[in-house]
């Protein structure tokens, strides 16, 4: 009996030093957890942060496509307006070149 009485001591204090290391174990787990909570949380406002600064650029972005297709607009229509003109100018030069010729051969003929 007294080997069991002694057996029984000793599975009592192993089981009690076995739970001492698992508190501890749980203990720093806990710990493990706290900071592992901090740490999404940080990387999480980080992204909302970051999520925030590309939707902002998108609409930057897209502001300044508008921009730039009335800017090509007006320099098309500016180049189509000044083609007109340089046509213009082109036949007017035509018709004194003509006055010109036709008057100079009509001298020259008198």
């Amino acid at each position: 009996m007294a080997d069991d009485h002694d057996d029984l001591e000793g599975r009592v204090s192993a089981l009690e030093h076995e739970m001492r290391q698992v508190r501890q174990d749980a203990a720093a787990a806990r710990v493990l957890a706290g900071g592992a909570d901090r740490d999404v949380s940080t990387l999480g406002a980080k992204l909302d942060a970051h999520t925030r600064t590309m939707n902002a650029l998108r609409e930057t972005q897209l502001e300044h496509g508008e921009r730039l297709s009335i800017l090509e607009r007006k320099v098309d229509n500016g180049f189509t307006e000044m083609r007109g003109k340089l046509d213009a100018a082109a036949a007017g030069q035509q018709q004194v070149v003509t006055l010109l010729t036709t008057s100079s051969t009509s001298s020259l003929s008198r």
